[in-house]
C-alpha cells in the first residue's frame, strides 16, 4: 500500500521496537547506527522515547533537557516541521535528533489529533474537529489531512534539508501514538527481544499492534529482523532463539550475547564500534549492518569507492 504522505528516503528507515521494557531495544538500535558509520553511511538517529535513554546513552543529557522548542514540536504543531533540522546535534558516528522531556505529554496531544483525524472524515460522529482544538496544546485540525494522525513523524522529517543514507528510529518501550508514528515512518521494523519466555507474548502484541495499524492507515509494514538480546548459555535461552528463529524464518536473527563492553560503550556515549572495536558482539553488529545494506541494496564500502575514484 502507498502512504498517505510523500516521504523522502523511505527505504532507508528503520524503526527499532519492542514495546516490552528491558530489551536492550535502545542499546541494539545505537550500536546497529555505529556499524552502518563504520561502514560509511550517513546515519540520522532518532531518540522517540520520552525518557530519552538513546539520548543519554549517546552523551547527549544536555540536549534531553534543552527548552522549546523540540522533537515534540515538531511532531505536534505543523507550523514548526521545519525545527527539525534546528534540532539536530553532531554525535562522532551519527547525526542525532534528541529526545526531550516534553515528549511526556505526546501521547495526550497525539491522540488528540487522531480523534480530530476521525472527526473529519467519519460523518457518523458528528463532532466538529474545531470543539477539540482547546484539548490540545499545539495540534490544529488544519495539521491533519487524512482520516488519521501517524503520519506526524513522516511529516516531519520530510522536512528534513538533508538526504541520510539511513535513518534509524528508536521508538518507546510501550504501546501508543509515539510507537505507531515510529513504525508508520519507517515501514521496516527491527525487534529485539529478550531471550526469556515473556518475549513470546511481547512480540504476539507487536504484531498485533503493527496489524491493527496497517488497517488504520491502509501501508505495509515489514519486520526486516529480529535481534536475541543479552544470550547467555541456559535451557530458556536455547529455547527462545529456537523459538525466535521459527516465528522469524523469513528473516535474519542475530544473537548478541551479554558483554560488559556494551554496557561501557553506553556508559561512554558511543556504540561498542567506536568504544571497544574488537569486541566479538562489534562484529554481530556489524553482520547487522551488512545485511540491512543488502536489504536496502546499497552498495558496499567497496564498491562506493569504485564510484567515488
Amino acid at each position: 500500500m502507498t502512504s498517505q504522505t510523500a516521504q523522502t528516503s523511505q527505504q532507508s528507515r528503520i524503526c527499532v521496537t519492542n514495546a516490552k521494557g528491558g530489551t536492550g531495544k535502545t542499546t541494539v538500535a545505537i550500536n546497529i547506527a555505529g556499524a552502518l558509520n563504520e561502514r560509511g553511511r550517513d546515519v540520522l538517529f532518532v531518540d522517540l522515547d520520552p525518557q530519552g535513554n538513546a539520548s543519554e546513552g549517546l552523551g547527549l543529557q544536555n540536549a534531553y533537557d534543552a527548552e522549546p522548542p523540540t522533537i515534540f514540536d515538531a511532531l505536534t504543531d505543523h507550523h514548526q516541521r521545519g525545527v527539525i533540522n534546528d534540532l539536530i546535534v553532531e554525535h562522532e558516528e551519527m547525526d542525532v535528533v534528541p529526545g526531550n522531556v516534553d515528549l511526556l505529554q505526546a501521547e495526550h496531544e497525539l491522540t488528540i489529533a487522531d480523534l480530530m483525524a476521525r472527526a473529519a472524515t467519519d460523518p457518523d460522529l458528528d463532532i466538529d474537529p474545531n470543539a477539540l482544538t482547546p484539548l490540545a496544546l499545539n495540534v490544529t485540525p488544519e495539521a491533519i489531512t487524512g482520516s488519521h494522525a501517524k503520519d506526524q513523524l513522516d511529516r516531519a522529517l520530510a522536512a528534513l534539508d538533508h538526504e541520510y543514507d539511513y535513518i534509524v528510529i528508536d521508538s518507546p518501550p510501550f504501546f501508543g501514538e509515539l510507537t505507531d508514528l515510529g513504525i508508520y515512518a519507517a515501514r521496516k521494523v527491527l525487534i529485539p527481544a529478550l531471550t526469556e519466555a515473556a518475549s513470546e507474548r511481547a512480540i504476539e502484541l507487536l504484531f498485533d499492534q503493527i496489524g491493527s495499524l496497517e488497517a488504520q492507515t491502509e501501508i505495509r509494514v515489514e519486520d526486516i529482523g529480529a535481534v536475541a538480546n543479552r544470550v547467555e548459555t541456559t535451557n530458556e535461552d536455547e529455547e527462545m532463539i529456537e523459538w525466535l528463529n521459527t516465528v522469524f524464518a523469513d528473516v535474519p536473527v542475530w544473537e548478541v550475547r551479554k558483554r560488559v563492553a556494551l554496557q561501557r560503550a553506553f556508559s561512554a556515549g558511543e556504540s561498542v564500534l567506536a568504544a571497544d572495536p574488537e569486541c566479538d558482539m562489534a562484529e554481530v553488529f556489524r553482520d547487522m549492518a551488512a545485511e540491512l545494506d543488502h536489504i536496502f541494496e546499497k552498495p558496499t564500502p567497496e564498491e562506493q569507492e569504485v564510484e567515488s575514484a
